[in-house]
Protein backbone atom coordinates (compact mmCIF):
# COMPACT_ATOMS: atom_id res chain seq x y z
CA UNK A 1 0.00 0.00 0.00
CA UNK A 2 1.41 3.41 -1.03
CA UNK A 3 -0.29 5.77 1.28
CA UNK A 4 -0.23 9.60 0.18
CA UNK A 5 -1.53 11.13 3.73
CA UNK A 6 -0.17 12.10 6.81
CA UNK A 7 -1.58 8.74 8.90
CA UNK A 8 0.14 5.92 10.18
CA UNK A 9 1.68 3.53 7.62
CA UNK A 10 2.75 -0.40 7.76
CA UNK A 11 6.10 -1.34 7.85
CA UNK A 12 7.44 -4.52 5.77
CA UNK A 13 9.28 -7.03 7.04
CA UNK A 14 12.51 -5.34 6.18
CA UNK A 15 11.36 -2.38 8.32
CA UNK A 16 10.97 0.66 5.77
CA UNK A 17 7.40 1.64 5.24
CA UNK A 18 5.76 1.78 1.33
CA UNK A 19 5.67 4.87 1.88
CA UNK A 20 9.98 4.94 2.13
CA UNK A 21 10.14 2.65 -0.75
CA UNK A 22 8.47 4.65 -3.16
CA UNK A 23 10.44 7.94 -2.28
CA UNK A 24 12.81 6.56 -5.13
CA UNK A 25 15.14 10.08 -4.98
CA UNK A 26 16.27 8.82 -1.55
CA UNK A 27 16.50 5.66 -1.51
CA UNK A 28 19.41 3.07 -1.88
CA UNK A 29 22.16 4.00 -3.64
CA UNK A 30 20.65 1.50 -6.70
CA UNK A 31 17.11 3.20 -6.61
CA UNK A 32 15.53 0.12 -6.09
CA UNK A 33 12.98 0.31 -4.04
CA UNK A 34 9.79 1.71 -6.41
CA UNK A 35 10.88 -1.12 -8.81
CA UNK A 36 11.35 -3.88 -6.61
CA UNK A 37 7.72 -2.98 -5.93
CA UNK A 38 6.75 -2.56 -9.32
CA UNK A 39 8.34 -6.03 -10.32
CA UNK A 40 6.19 -8.08 -7.57
CA UNK A 41 2.99 -6.05 -9.06
CA UNK A 42 4.30 -7.38 -12.35
CA UNK A 43 4.36 -10.61 -11.88
CA UNK A 44 0.61 -11.42 -13.45
CA UNK A 45 -1.06 -14.50 -12.72
CA UNK A 46 -3.19 -16.62 -15.61
CA UNK A 47 -6.35 -14.05 -15.78
CA UNK A 48 -8.24 -17.51 -16.83
CA UNK A 49 -9.16 -16.43 -20.02
CA UNK A 50 -8.61 -19.20 -22.65
CA UNK A 51 -12.25 -20.22 -24.79
CA UNK A 52 -13.75 -17.99 -21.56
CA UNK A 53 -16.08 -14.95 -22.77
CA UNK A 54 -19.49 -13.85 -23.54
CA UNK A 55 -20.86 -10.34 -23.72
CA UNK A 56 -19.49 -7.59 -22.47
CA UNK A 57 -16.26 -9.56 -21.73
CA UNK A 58 -12.85 -7.45 -21.46
CA UNK A 59 -14.95 -4.28 -22.57
CA UNK A 60 -13.00 -2.19 -19.81
CA UNK A 61 -9.85 -0.81 -19.40
CA UNK A 62 -10.49 0.76 -15.84
CA UNK A 63 -13.66 -0.24 -12.96
CA UNK A 64 -14.30 2.80 -10.13
CA UNK A 65 -15.59 1.34 -7.66
CA UNK A 66 -18.02 3.59 -5.97
CA UNK A 67 -18.30 1.76 -2.52
CA UNK A 68 -21.13 3.23 -0.28
CA UNK A 69 -20.20 1.93 2.93
CA UNK A 70 -22.75 2.17 5.70
CA UNK A 71 -25.47 0.78 3.24
CA UNK A 72 -27.67 3.38 1.92
CA UNK A 73 -31.70 3.29 1.98
CA UNK A 74 -33.30 2.22 -1.23
CA UNK A 75 -36.73 2.75 -0.23
CA UNK A 76 -35.27 6.77 -0.24
CA UNK A 77 -32.99 6.78 -2.47
CA UNK A 78 -33.83 4.54 -5.75
CA UNK A 79 -36.28 2.39 -5.37
CA UNK A 80 -39.76 4.52 -3.40
CA UNK A 81 -42.63 2.29 -3.30
CA UNK A 82 -46.46 4.01 -3.15
CA UNK A 83 -49.37 2.26 -1.62
CA UNK A 84 -47.44 0.95 1.27
CA UNK A 85 -48.35 1.36 4.84
CA UNK A 86 -46.63 4.43 6.67
CA UNK A 87 -43.92 2.97 8.20
CA UNK A 88 -42.88 1.71 4.87
CA UNK A 89 -43.03 4.22 2.49
CA UNK A 90 -40.45 6.94 2.19
CA UNK A 91 -40.91 10.69 3.75
CA UNK A 92 -39.43 11.51 0.54
CA UNK A 93 -41.44 12.35 -2.95
CA UNK A 94 -40.93 10.50 -5.76
CA UNK A 95 -40.06 11.65 -8.92
CA UNK A 96 -40.11 11.31 -12.80
CA UNK A 97 -36.43 10.17 -13.95
CA UNK A 98 -35.40 9.94 -17.89
CA UNK A 99 -37.20 6.28 -17.57
CA UNK A 100 -41.00 5.96 -18.48
CA UNK A 101 -42.13 4.54 -15.42
CA UNK A 102 -39.19 4.75 -13.60
CA UNK A 103 -39.24 6.72 -10.50
CA UNK A 104 -36.42 7.89 -7.42
CA UNK A 105 -37.16 9.77 -4.61
CA UNK A 106 -36.80 13.99 -4.42
CA UNK A 107 -33.32 13.35 -3.17
CA UNK A 108 -32.05 12.40 -6.45
CA UNK A 109 -32.47 14.70 -9.03
CA UNK A 110 -29.38 15.08 -10.94
CA UNK A 111 -29.25 11.32 -11.49
CA UNK A 112 -32.72 11.05 -12.14
CA UNK A 113 -31.59 13.50 -15.23
CA UNK A 114 -29.21 10.43 -16.25
CA UNK A 115 -30.74 7.15 -15.62
CA UNK A 116 -30.56 6.75 -19.27
CA UNK A 117 -26.86 5.95 -19.03
CA UNK A 118 -26.68 3.29 -16.46
CA UNK A 119 -28.32 0.10 -15.23
CA UNK A 120 -29.94 -0.27 -11.90
CA UNK A 121 -30.19 -3.69 -10.08
CA UNK A 122 -32.83 -3.33 -7.92
CA UNK A 123 -32.46 -7.05 -6.90
CA UNK A 124 -29.30 -7.55 -5.11
CA UNK A 125 -30.03 -9.68 -2.53
CA UNK A 126 -27.99 -12.51 -0.24
CA UNK A 127 -29.34 -14.66 3.08
CA UNK A 128 -26.39 -13.09 5.89
CA UNK A 129 -24.94 -15.99 7.90
CA UNK A 130 -23.63 -13.83 10.59
CA UNK A 131 -23.39 -11.01 8.22
CA UNK A 132 -26.13 -8.42 9.56
CA UNK A 133 -23.70 -5.74 10.05
CA UNK A 134 -20.82 -3.82 8.45
CA UNK A 135 -17.65 -5.41 8.36
CA UNK A 136 -18.60 -8.87 7.62
CA UNK A 137 -20.57 -7.77 5.00
CA UNK A 138 -18.02 -5.55 3.09
CA UNK A 139 -15.65 -8.28 3.24
CA UNK A 140 -17.61 -10.69 1.24
CA UNK A 141 -18.73 -8.17 -0.97
CA UNK A 142 -15.36 -6.95 -1.96
CA UNK A 143 -13.26 -10.31 -1.68
CA UNK A 144 -15.80 -12.26 -2.80
CA UNK A 145 -15.44 -14.98 0.55
CA UNK A 146 -17.04 -15.07 3.73
CA UNK A 147 -14.85 -14.24 6.31
CA UNK A 148 -13.57 -16.99 8.31
CA UNK A 149 -14.04 -15.55 12.05
CA UNK A 150 -17.36 -13.92 12.14
CA UNK A 151 -19.49 -13.32 15.48
CA UNK A 152 -23.14 -13.61 15.23
CA UNK A 153 -23.68 -9.85 15.52
CA UNK A 154 -20.97 -9.68 11.87
CA UNK A 155 -17.85 -8.21 13.65
CA UNK A 156 -14.70 -9.41 12.36
CA UNK A 157 -11.07 -9.48 13.73
CA UNK A 158 -8.60 -6.86 12.06
CA UNK A 159 -6.83 -6.94 8.92
CA UNK A 160 -4.83 -10.53 7.95
CA UNK A 161 -2.18 -11.57 5.45
CA UNK A 162 -4.72 -14.46 5.58
CA UNK A 163 -7.07 -12.44 4.33
CA UNK A 164 -8.60 -13.13 0.27
CA UNK A 165 -7.68 -10.03 -1.09
CA UNK A 166 -10.17 -7.26 -2.43
CA UNK A 167 -11.18 -6.95 -6.25
CA UNK A 168 -8.96 -4.03 -6.79
CA UNK A 169 -5.79 -6.20 -5.51
CA UNK A 170 -6.99 -9.15 -7.54
CA UNK A 171 -7.05 -7.24 -10.99
CA UNK A 172 -3.52 -5.20 -10.30
CA UNK A 173 -2.09 -8.88 -10.05
CA UNK A 174 -3.73 -9.97 -13.33
CA UNK A 175 -4.10 -6.50 -15.10
CA UNK A 176 -1.77 -4.50 -14.47
CA UNK A 177 -1.64 -0.91 -16.26
CA UNK A 178 0.23 -1.12 -19.49
CA UNK A 179 1.93 2.00 -18.72
CA UNK A 180 4.16 4.36 -15.94
CA UNK A 181 0.47 4.35 -13.52
CA UNK A 182 -0.61 3.44 -10.86
CA UNK A 183 -2.88 0.56 -10.71
CA UNK A 184 -5.03 0.37 -7.57
CA UNK A 185 -6.05 3.87 -5.82
CA UNK A 186 -8.25 4.27 -2.80
CA UNK A 187 -9.18 6.63 -1.17
CA UNK A 188 -10.54 9.08 0.61
CA UNK A 189 -10.55 7.23 3.74
CA UNK A 190 -10.32 2.96 4.59
CA UNK A 191 -13.06 0.77 5.15
CA UNK A 192 -14.52 1.03 8.87
CA UNK A 193 -17.23 -0.37 11.47
CA UNK A 194 -16.20 0.63 14.61
CA UNK A 195 -12.67 -0.22 15.51
CA UNK A 196 -11.90 -2.60 12.83
CA UNK A 197 -10.10 -0.57 9.98
CA UNK A 198 -9.40 -1.95 6.49
CA UNK A 199 -10.67 -5.19 6.38
CA UNK A 200 -11.54 -6.47 2.74
CA UNK A 201 -9.62 -3.67 1.50
CA UNK A 202 -6.49 -5.16 1.16
CA UNK A 203 -3.92 -7.39 -0.68
CA UNK A 204 -4.50 -10.14 2.10
CA UNK A 205 -2.22 -13.52 1.01
CA UNK A 206 -1.05 -11.59 -2.16
CA UNK A 207 0.98 -9.95 0.00
CA UNK A 208 1.80 -5.60 -0.06
CA UNK A 209 3.11 -5.84 -3.14
CA UNK A 210 -0.80 -5.55 -4.50
CA UNK A 211 -1.74 -3.31 -1.99
CA UNK A 212 -3.90 -0.27 -2.93
CA UNK A 213 -2.48 3.14 -3.21
CA UNK A 214 -4.20 5.05 -0.67
CA UNK A 215 -5.08 9.10 -0.71
CA UNK A 216 -6.21 9.07 2.87
CA UNK A 217 -5.96 13.46 2.94
CA UNK A 218 -5.61 14.75 6.56
CA UNK A 219 -8.51 15.99 8.35
CA UNK A 220 -11.81 14.32 10.22
CA UNK A 221 -14.53 12.63 8.27
CA UNK A 222 -16.51 16.31 8.28
CA UNK A 223 -13.88 17.86 6.60
CA UNK A 224 -14.95 18.53 3.09
CA UNK A 225 -12.50 20.46 1.91
CA UNK A 226 -9.61 17.68 2.54
CA UNK A 227 -9.17 16.87 -1.36
CA UNK A 228 -7.56 20.49 -1.84
CA UNK A 229 -5.05 19.64 0.38
CA UNK A 230 -4.10 16.62 -1.38
CA UNK A 231 -0.21 15.98 -2.12
CA UNK A 232 1.76 13.58 -3.37
CA UNK A 233 4.58 14.54 -2.14
CA UNK A 234 5.86 10.28 -2.64
CA UNK A 235 5.93 10.63 -6.31
CA UNK A 236 8.29 13.66 -6.40
CA UNK A 237 11.79 13.48 -6.56
CA UNK A 238 12.91 15.10 -3.46
CA UNK A 239 14.37 18.42 -3.42
CA UNK A 240 18.08 17.52 -3.08
CA UNK A 241 17.76 14.43 -6.22
CA UNK A 242 16.87 15.83 -9.64
CA UNK A 243 17.05 14.13 -12.53
CA UNK A 244 20.35 14.27 -13.52
CA UNK A 245 21.51 12.92 -10.78
CA UNK A 246 18.80 9.98 -10.55
CA UNK A 247 19.80 9.21 -14.09
CA UNK A 248 23.30 9.09 -12.88
CA UNK A 249 22.51 6.39 -10.14
CA UNK A 250 20.37 4.11 -12.94
CA UNK A 251 23.94 4.22 -14.79
CA UNK A 252 25.15 3.24 -11.76
CA UNK A 253 23.07 0.91 -11.32
CA UNK A 254 23.82 -0.89 -14.63
CA UNK A 255 27.41 -0.75 -13.58
CA UNK A 256 27.09 -2.64 -10.70
CA UNK A 257 24.87 -5.15 -12.46
CA UNK A 258 27.41 -6.13 -14.72
CA UNK A 259 29.71 -8.31 -12.18
CA UNK A 260 26.82 -9.21 -10.22
CA UNK A 261 25.73 -12.66 -12.37
CA UNK A 262 24.18 -14.46 -9.61
CA UNK A 263 21.81 -11.60 -8.64
CA UNK A 264 20.94 -11.19 -12.62
CA UNK A 265 20.02 -14.85 -12.87
CA UNK A 266 18.31 -15.07 -9.55
CA UNK A 267 16.24 -12.12 -11.31
CA UNK A 268 16.15 -13.30 -14.40
CA UNK A 269 12.14 -14.03 -14.32
CA UNK A 270 11.29 -10.99 -12.91
CA UNK A 271 12.95 -8.44 -15.20
CA UNK A 272 14.00 -6.12 -12.94
CA UNK A 273 15.59 -3.58 -15.40
CA UNK A 274 12.19 -3.67 -17.21
CA UNK A 275 10.52 -2.88 -13.80
CA UNK A 276 13.47 -0.62 -12.59
CA UNK A 277 12.68 1.32 -15.94
CA UNK A 278 8.85 1.69 -15.54
CA UNK A 279 9.67 3.26 -11.58
CA UNK A 280 11.99 5.89 -13.41
CA UNK A 281 9.78 6.62 -16.07
CA UNK A 282 6.74 6.64 -13.24
CA UNK A 283 9.06 9.52 -11.42
CA UNK A 284 10.32 11.36 -14.50
CA UNK A 285 6.97 11.75 -16.27
CA UNK A 286 5.09 13.57 -13.71
CA UNK A 287 2.19 11.60 -15.22
CA UNK A 288 0.78 10.68 -11.61
CA UNK A 289 1.61 14.03 -10.40
CA UNK A 290 -0.29 15.44 -12.42
CA UNK A 291 -3.24 13.15 -12.54
CA UNK A 292 -3.70 13.94 -9.07
CA UNK A 293 -3.64 17.49 -9.69
CA UNK A 294 -7.49 19.16 -8.80
CA UNK A 295 -6.24 22.22 -9.34
CA UNK A 296 -5.86 21.61 -13.47
CA UNK A 297 -9.60 21.51 -13.55
CA UNK A 298 -12.04 24.17 -14.52
CA UNK A 299 -14.05 25.31 -11.81
CA UNK A 300 -17.58 24.56 -13.37
CA UNK A 301 -16.05 20.79 -13.28
CA UNK A 302 -15.37 20.83 -9.79
CA UNK A 303 -18.42 22.38 -8.95
CA UNK A 304 -20.78 19.86 -10.91
CA UNK A 305 -18.86 17.47 -8.89
CA UNK A 306 -19.70 19.19 -5.81
CA UNK A 307 -17.13 20.94 -3.42
CA UNK A 308 -16.96 18.09 -0.74
CA UNK A 309 -14.80 14.80 -0.58
CA UNK A 310 -16.68 12.66 -2.05
CA UNK A 311 -17.39 14.87 -5.34
CA UNK A 312 -13.57 15.74 -5.77
CA UNK A 313 -12.97 11.81 -5.05
CA UNK A 314 -15.28 11.58 -7.83
CA UNK A 315 -13.40 14.04 -9.90
CA UNK A 316 -10.17 12.33 -9.23
CA UNK A 317 -11.15 8.94 -10.11
CA UNK A 318 -12.06 10.39 -13.37
CA UNK A 319 -8.43 12.05 -13.81
CA UNK A 320 -7.05 8.51 -12.52
CA UNK A 321 -8.71 6.44 -15.11
CA UNK A 322 -7.70 9.44 -17.91
CA UNK A 323 -3.87 8.80 -16.96
CA UNK A 324 -4.35 5.06 -16.95
CA UNK A 325 -5.14 3.83 -13.34
CA UNK A 326 -6.37 0.50 -13.70
CA UNK A 327 -9.31 0.21 -10.55
CA UNK A 328 -10.20 3.26 -8.49
CA UNK A 329 -11.99 3.06 -5.50
CA UNK A 330 -13.79 5.34 -3.69
CA UNK A 331 -15.00 4.38 -0.30
CA UNK A 332 -17.91 6.50 1.35
CA UNK A 333 -16.43 9.22 3.17
CA UNK A 334 -17.60 8.22 6.79
CA UNK A 335 -17.50 5.29 9.09
CA UNK A 336 -19.42 2.61 7.95
CA UNK A 337 -21.78 2.52 11.73
CA UNK A 338 -21.47 6.41 12.35
CA UNK A 339 -23.81 9.85 12.18
CA UNK A 340 -24.33 12.88 10.03
CA UNK A 341 -23.24 11.80 6.25
CA UNK A 342 -22.76 7.90 7.34
CA UNK A 343 -25.61 6.14 5.02
CA UNK A 344 -26.15 4.01 8.57
CA UNK A 345 -29.40 5.60 9.44
CA UNK A 346 -30.66 4.14 12.27
CA UNK A 347 -32.18 7.31 13.68
CA UNK A 348 -32.19 10.98 11.91
CA UNK A 349 -33.08 9.82 8.48
CA UNK A 350 -34.96 12.22 7.14
CA UNK A 351 -32.70 15.24 8.07
CA UNK A 352 -29.23 13.30 7.55
CA UNK A 353 -30.43 11.88 3.75
CA UNK A 354 -31.68 15.40 2.69
CA UNK A 355 -29.30 17.30 3.93
CA UNK A 356 -25.82 15.69 3.74
CA UNK A 357 -25.62 12.12 2.12
CA UNK A 358 -28.21 12.29 -0.71
CA UNK A 359 -27.10 15.83 -1.89
CA UNK A 360 -23.10 14.67 -2.25
CA UNK A 361 -24.31 11.21 -3.83
CA UNK A 362 -26.49 12.63 -5.89
CA UNK A 363 -24.00 15.32 -7.79
CA UNK A 364 -20.79 13.17 -7.88
CA UNK A 365 -22.30 10.35 -8.89
CA UNK A 366 -24.15 12.23 -11.72
CA UNK A 367 -21.55 14.32 -13.29
CA UNK A 368 -19.00 11.57 -12.98
CA UNK A 369 -21.17 9.30 -14.76
CA UNK A 370 -22.08 12.45 -17.45
CA UNK A 371 -18.34 13.48 -17.73
CA UNK A 372 -17.45 9.81 -18.31
CA UNK A 373 -19.80 9.79 -21.32
CA UNK A 374 -19.14 13.25 -22.52
CA UNK A 375 -15.24 12.47 -23.17
CA UNK A 376 -15.69 8.98 -24.81
CA UNK A 377 -14.43 6.72 -21.54
CA UNK A 378 -18.04 5.64 -20.56
CA UNK A 379 -17.47 2.87 -22.93
CA UNK A 380 -14.64 1.24 -21.47
CA UNK A 381 -14.48 2.54 -17.61
CA UNK A 382 -17.05 0.47 -15.71
CA UNK A 383 -18.92 2.10 -12.28
CA UNK A 384 -20.19 0.39 -9.68
CA UNK A 385 -22.14 2.20 -6.90
CA UNK A 386 -23.30 -0.34 -4.11
CA UNK A 387 -23.12 -1.00 -0.51
CA UNK A 388 -22.86 -3.90 1.85
CA UNK A 389 -26.76 -3.87 2.10
CA UNK A 390 -29.88 -1.51 1.86
CA UNK A 391 -32.23 -0.49 4.49
CA UNK A 392 -35.26 -2.63 6.47
CA UNK A 393 -38.72 -1.79 5.00
CA UNK A 394 -39.80 -0.88 7.90
CA UNK A 395 -38.78 2.19 9.87
CA UNK A 396 -38.05 1.49 13.65
CA UNK A 397 -37.67 -1.90 13.58
CA UNK A 398 -34.67 -3.42 14.59
CA UNK A 399 -32.95 -6.11 12.28
CA UNK A 400 -29.20 -6.68 13.66
CA UNK A 401 -29.54 -6.04 17.06
CA UNK A 402 -29.49 -2.18 16.94
CA UNK A 403 -31.59 0.80 18.07
CA UNK A 404 -33.60 2.25 15.59
CA UNK A 405 -35.72 5.52 16.13
CA UNK A 406 -39.27 5.89 14.13
CA UNK A 407 -37.15 7.90 11.60
CA UNK A 408 -34.80 5.12 11.28
CA UNK A 409 -34.06 2.27 9.16
CA UNK A 410 -32.12 -1.10 10.06
CA UNK A 411 -30.09 -3.23 7.92
CA UNK A 412 -31.72 -5.23 4.91
CA UNK A 413 -29.48 -7.34 3.19
CA UNK A 414 -32.47 -9.26 1.35
CA UNK A 415 -33.05 -6.70 -1.33
CA UNK A 416 -30.80 -3.16 -2.14
CA UNK A 417 -29.86 -1.95 -5.33
CA UNK A 418 -26.65 -1.41 -7.43
CA UNK A 419 -25.55 0.83 -9.89
CA UNK A 420 -23.72 -0.14 -13.22
CA UNK A 421 -22.58 2.53 -15.65
CA UNK A 422 -20.23 1.91 -18.94
CA UNK A 423 -18.03 -0.40 -20.66
CA UNK A 424 -20.72 -2.21 -22.42
CA UNK A 425 -23.48 -1.93 -19.59
CA UNK A 426 -27.22 -1.50 -20.74
CA UNK A 427 -28.51 2.23 -20.83
CA UNK A 428 -31.06 2.98 -19.21
CA UNK A 429 -32.23 -0.49 -18.48
CA UNK A 430 -33.38 -1.92 -14.83
CA UNK A 431 -32.55 -5.45 -13.89
CA UNK A 432 -34.89 -7.06 -11.10
CA UNK A 433 -37.47 -6.29 -9.90
CA UNK A 434 -38.24 -6.22 -5.67
CA UNK A 435 -41.73 -6.53 -4.26
CA UNK A 436 -44.40 -4.46 -3.26
CA UNK A 437 -42.61 -3.33 -0.04
CA UNK A 438 -38.52 -3.64 -1.28
CA UNK A 439 -38.30 -6.84 0.93
CA UNK A 440 -36.93 -8.85 -1.56
CA UNK A 441 -36.77 -9.58 -5.27
CA UNK A 442 -39.54 -10.72 -7.45
CA UNK A 443 -37.34 -11.34 -9.87
CA UNK A 444 -33.73 -11.88 -11.11
CA UNK A 445 -32.11 -11.77 -8.09
CA UNK A 446 -28.17 -10.72 -7.98
CA UNK A 447 -26.05 -12.19 -5.20
CA UNK A 448 -22.88 -9.82 -4.42
CA UNK A 449 -20.46 -12.43 -5.62
CA UNK A 450 -22.35 -12.34 -8.84
CA UNK A 451 -21.65 -8.49 -8.55
CA UNK A 452 -17.99 -9.35 -7.97
CA UNK A 453 -17.87 -11.60 -11.11
CA UNK A 454 -19.43 -8.90 -13.60
CA UNK A 455 -16.31 -6.69 -12.77
CA UNK A 456 -14.03 -9.36 -13.44
CA UNK A 457 -15.38 -10.26 -16.82
CA UNK A 458 -15.68 -6.97 -17.81
CA UNK A 459 -11.70 -6.15 -17.62
CA UNK A 460 -11.41 -9.46 -19.32
CA UNK A 461 -11.03 -11.78 -16.68
CA UNK A 462 -12.08 -15.25 -16.47
CA UNK A 463 -13.81 -15.39 -11.98
CA UNK A 464 -12.96 -18.70 -12.09
CA UNK A 465 -9.21 -18.04 -12.61
CA UNK A 466 -7.67 -19.62 -9.79
CA UNK A 467 -5.34 -18.11 -7.41
CA UNK A 468 -3.32 -19.94 -4.68
CA UNK A 469 -3.96 -18.66 -1.00
CA UNK A 470 -1.55 -18.29 1.87
CA UNK A 471 -1.91 -21.91 2.41
CA UNK A 472 -0.96 -22.63 -1.45
CA UNK A 473 -4.73 -23.94 -1.45
CA UNK A 474 -6.34 -23.45 -5.04
CA UNK A 475 -8.96 -20.65 -4.60
CA UNK A 476 -11.46 -19.27 -7.10
CA UNK A 477 -11.20 -15.47 -7.34
CA UNK A 478 -15.10 -15.79 -6.96
CA UNK A 479 -17.48 -18.60 -7.06
CA UNK A 480 -20.14 -16.97 -9.16
CA UNK A 481 -20.96 -16.13 -12.51
CA UNK A 482 -21.08 -13.25 -13.85
CA UNK A 483 -24.34 -11.34 -14.89
CA UNK A 484 -24.33 -11.31 -18.25
CA UNK A 485 -27.90 -9.89 -19.03
CA UNK A 486 -26.54 -6.41 -18.07
CA UNK A 487 -23.81 -6.05 -20.67
CA UNK A 488 -24.78 -5.27 -24.42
Amino acid sequence: MFAINQGVTRDLCDGLTRRELLRVGGSSVMGLGLANLMGLQGVRGNDGAGSYGGPGFGKAKSVILVYLQGGPSHLDLWDPKEGVPDNVRSIFKPISTKLPGVQFTELLPKLSQVNDKFTMIRSMSYTPVGLFNHTAAIYQILTGYTADKVSPSGQLEPPSPKDFPTAGSQVARLKPPTGPMLPFVMMPRPLQESNVVGKGGGAGFLGPAYDPYTLYPAGDDMDMSKMDRITVDDLRLRGEVGKPRLERRAKLRDSINQGMDDIQRATAKMDIDSYYAKALDLVLSGKARSAFDLKLEKDGTREMYGRNTFGQCCLLARRLVEAGTRFVEINWPKIANSDNHSWDVHTGLSQRMKTQSAPMLDAGLSALISDLDQRGLLSETLVIAVGEFGRSPQRGVSTSGNDNSDDGRDHWPYCYTAVVAGAGTRRGHVHGKSDKTASAPLENPVHPRELLATLYHSLGINPATIVMNHLNQPRELVQAEAVTSILA
